[in-house]
């Protein structure tokens, strides 16, 4: 089952660490470290139900509308290297 509820401790802590991993990076380079991460992650889940119910829920379509403006457990932010100077 996928825990939605805040559950990371030190979350400051590790945002300031992925945002670091993400400085110097090109875009397409930072997508591909995402997408390395993201693989990493899931082979540590190991189960697919709870991959598939993460993949469902990060693209919005597992949830009704309603719940989608009302899940605050994970909120997207956009990467440093992307912010225009």
């Amino acid at each position: 089952m996928l825990n939605t509820q805040p559950n990371l401790r030190a979350c400051d802590d590790f945002y300031e660490a992925l945002i670091a991993a993400h400085q110097g990076l090109s875009t397409p380079e930072s997508h591909a470290m995402n997408a390395r991460l993201v693989l990493l992650l899931a082979n540590h889940i190991g189960d697919h139900a709870t991959l598939q119910n993460a993949l469902q829920l990060a693209r919005g379509s597992a949830l009704p509308a309603a719940d989608r403006r009302a899940n605050h457990a994970i909120t997207p932010v956009v990467p440093t290297h992307a912010v225009a100077a």
